[in-house]
């Protein structure tokens, strides 16, 4: 079969959809990526995928929104596909209408985080679930990332058959590497028996970068090093002034290294990871950093709180809140058994239920269930109200 694998920027692509890509070309099946265009796709591309760009705008922009369905719809007709799996809140959207104006046989969706449970004004969030709810209707199969919005789109009557697939990432590249570790201390001239704080994400504010940088004023000793940038296409304030004011209070106990392709390495010499975000859907960072043998201080936020046992693989913290996540911090910072025991304890439980070819092994199959044999012939409504949830 060919399925298009809808999403709005070339970071998405790469990021998160390029594993399950090669889990469906592995099946058999012929995958076409579908994004805006970006740096970031010749590395998709070296890997042998057509990608087809489409003007995608991660805005609420009636303008823009416009041409892009358009793009989709004519992209849609032009390579008759029978799945369109599509990804993001509004690519997501737009991709579904258009391949249900197309009549595409399968309409699928991955909700990567719902925007309607994301901190913000409440006509933004209510519109948000409009607008889920509205495109559950059209949506064949629902999957969620994470268990608990799973049980959201359920409750919510967003589509009755939702399911969690989960994420995962590759033990063989994320792992603790005592050569890495040299290697990248002596790069970026930290002593081995300095210890290090690690952040990766992208650089906006509901990462939860403007309390990461209070909070680290709490932890005297410790270097941060903050791995990733904003993107063109991220909205709200910029965080300039408050890495501009951590640089001076903080001075050379922060380094900020920008987008890197090593990251398994810069985990592997890091000692604890972080994420103090407001809003997520299942950190692929946390998994990398589970499986790079690291204690996580997170934010107890959907997503995290599936992934962190609560002291014993890490500590979990409010969101917005400097003077919790400092203790946390400090806590491991002064704790260097604590800090083993909890790394040790969240590689094992990462090994257990984030082991990539497993995880994409379970959304190829449950993408395909039924696509086949041509049994789903029912609307899309109708189908999906005969479903039975079952998490992976």
């Amino acid at each position: 079969m060919k399925v298009l694998e809808v999403t709005n920027v070339d970071f998405s692509l790469r990021h998160f959809l390029l594993p399950l890509m090669r889990g469906l070309r592995a099946a058999g099946h012929e995958v076409v990526g579908v994004c805006a265009d970006g740096p970031l796709l010749a590395d998709v591309r070296g890997e042998g995928f057509r990608v087809e760009t489409v003007p995608m705008a991660r805005s609420f922009s009636p303008v823009a929104q416009a041409r892009a369905l358009g793009a989709l719809i004519g992209l849609i007709r032009r390579e008759r596909p029978d799945i369109v799996h599509a990804h993001m809140p509004i690519s997501g959207l737009l991709a579904r209408l258009a391949a249900r104006l197309c009549g595409v046989p399968c309409i699928a969706y991955t909700c990567h985080g719902f925007l309607f449970n994301q901190p913000g004004p409440v006509a933004r969030r209510g519109l948000a679930l409009v607008l889920e709810w509205l495109a559950g209707r059209i949506t064949d199969r629902y999957f969620t990332v994470s268990r608990q919005e799973a049980e959201d789109a359920r409750r919510l009557h967003i589509h009755p058959a939702a399911e969690a697939v989960g994420n995962g990432r590759d033990p063989a590249r994320f792992r603790p590497d005592p050569e890495a570790r040299a290697r990248i201390r002596a790069e970026l001239g930290v002593p081995e028996d300095a210890v290090v704080i690690i952040a990766v994400s992208r650089l906006v504010r509901h990462k939860g970068y403007p309390e990461l940088l209070e909070a680290m004023e709490q932890v005297p000793g410790a270097i941060l090093w903050v791995v990733g940038e904003r993107l063109a296409s991220d909205h709200g304030a910029a965080l300039d002034a408050a890495f501009a004011r951590a640089r001076q209070v903080l001075g050379d106990r922060l380094l900020c290294v920008g987008y890197r392709g090593d990251v398994p390495a810069l985990l592997a010499a890091a000692d604890i990871f972080t994420l103090p975000s407001h809003f997520e859907g299942l950190p692929m960072s946390v998994i990398e950093a589970m499986l790079s043998g690291l204690p996580v201080v997170a934010t107890d936020i959907r997503g995290p709180r599936e992934q962190v046992v609560n002291g014993r693989t890490g500590l979990l913290v409010p969101p917005g809140e400097a003077a919790p996540l400092g203790r946390s911090l400090n806590r491991l910072v002064r704790d260097a058994a604590l800090r083993r025991q909890m790394g040790a304890a969240g590689r094992q439980r990462a090994l257990a239920r984030y082991d990539e070819r497993v995880v994409i092994a379970g959304a190829v199959e449950a993408l395909l269930a039924g696509t086949a044999t041509g049994a789903d012939t029912a609307p899309a409504a109708e189908r999906a109200s005969d479903g039975v949830a079952r998490d992976a």
